[in-house]
């Protein structure tokens, strides 16, 4: 007997994708800061990133468990893997781009999607200073 998917089709797991990008529109961080020489506070908003683990927590809250479809463990999800490489390169093309514009730190988006910068260093000691 077949397992019941919670997501029906593919273009239904787009359009919860793309609810899922519609809610962190609507819902940015709020940051409290403090501006002037009165340190008048003031409320700033900033925009919350893709990332996959909030989508998967904006699936639980849906009841759906999401991780089930990109695992695809025994080749049960085969039909979503065009669907889950969409979105796992839209969440990749989202950090990066939002990294290198300054929305998100550079930083934290370079290792998320391991592309940090790997300097080797190599110290040569000279025969004379060997034991």
């Amino acid at each position: 007997m077949a397992k019941h998917k919670y997501i029906e089709t593919p273009e239904v797991m787009w359009i919860l994708f793309e609810d899922y990008i519609k809610y962190l529109k609507k819902n940015p961080i709020i940051i409290k800061d403090w501006v002037g020489g009165m340190a008048k506070e003031v409320l700033r908003e900033k925009e919350r990133p893709v990332t996959m683990e909030g989508f998967r927590e904006f699936g639980h809250k849906q009841g759906v468990t999401i991780k089930h479809y990109f695992d695809n463990q025994d080749g049960n999800y085969d039909d979503y893997c065009t669907i889950c490489t969409r979105i796992k390169d839209f969440i990749r093309t989202e950090q990066i781009e939002g990294g290198m514009a300054g929305i998100y730190n550079p930083s934290i988006t370079q290792r998320l999607n391991n592309l940090v910068d790997k300097q080797e260093t190599s110290i040569n000691i000279p025969p004379m200073f060997k034991d």
